[in-house]
């Protein structure tokens, strides 16, 4: 693996990624290569979308940053710590689906996610409950899941990710399944919550417009196995929204991927 120096700016970065490969074997025996010697940084404080074709080992490579499965080759280390001796609770996941419990309130919901620590009763509410207050959602505080909206959802989603403090935070799509307009809503619940509490965010995309609405880096994985393509860094202001160098640089990043779908024009 590489050695690295003090003043190599990958020494700090919030997670790193160093020549990291993954198989996985398949029910008949036969072995699948899902990504091959993938290095990056994740910067502390910056968004790093992971934009692939399905199949590209993009949820791989986030689990494997979340310590759910281990690799076969290279290394990760956790704001400087091997994996063994990271901090977890530094990091939150947020996945595809929201995966609220659905006899728990919002509030619960959220406070799930304290519920492994020692904190007591009052004060996991308390926290839960300041958690929506950030997500804008404090009115909602004892409604059930089937009472509110998918965006809402998301929003207790993302609140349950981060109440535990952490930096760190891992999105695999989880906008996926919204409408545009919703998914554009919760683009900019992500960035102020990134920007208010200098958050480390790793993003899980095969949308090409919205790895550009959110990433300050994006890092391209060819198709099985996922390899490094390309990682671009995006210099353009916020919001990307109606920004015609964003719809540029989209396309040109659904070139580089053969996907020329798209969910969220920039128009929107």
């Amino acid at each position: 693996m590489t050695q690295r120096s003090e003043a190599d700016p990958a020494a700090g970065a919030a997670i790193l990624f160093d020549g990291v490969s993954k198989r996985f074997t398949r029910a008949d025996g036969s072995e699948l290569l899902a990504v091959e010697n993938v290095s990056f940084a994740l910067p502390c404080g910056r968004i790093v979308a992971l934009l692939g074709p399905s199949g590209s080992g993009k949820t791989t490579l986030l689990n494997i940053a979340a310590g759910l499965i281990e690799p076969d080759a290279g290394e990760v280390r956790i704001a400087g710590r091997n994996r063994a001796e990271a901090d977890w609770s530094r990091v939150g996941y947020m996945f595809q689906d929201d995966r609220l419990v659905p006899w728990r309130n919002a509030a619960n919901n959220i406070a799930l996610a304290l519920e492994a620590g020692p904190s007591r009763i009052a004060e996991r509410r308390a926290r839960s409950l300041a958690m929506l207050d950030l997500v804008g959602l404090r009115e909602f505080s004892d409604t059930y899941p089937h009472e509110l909206s998918g965006g809402m959802r998301s929003r207790i989603a993302l609140g349950r990710s981060l109440v535990t403090e952490a930096d760190i935070l891992l999105m695999d799509e989880p906008f996926a399944r919204l409408d545009v307009q919703t998914r554009v809503n919760m683009h900019a619940q992500v960035l102020r919550l990134q920007a208010s509490r200098n958050l480390a965010v790793l993003f899980v995309t095969h949308d090409a417009d919205e790895a550009v609405a959110l990433a300050d880096d994006v890092v391209v994985l060819s198709p099985r196995p996922g390899r490094i393509r390309r990682i671009v860094k995006i210099a353009l202001p916020r919001p990307r929204i109606a920004n015609a160098d964003a719809f540029f640089l989209a396309a040109e990043l659904r070139a580089q991927i053969g996907d020329e779908s798209s969910s969220i024009s920039a128009d929107a």
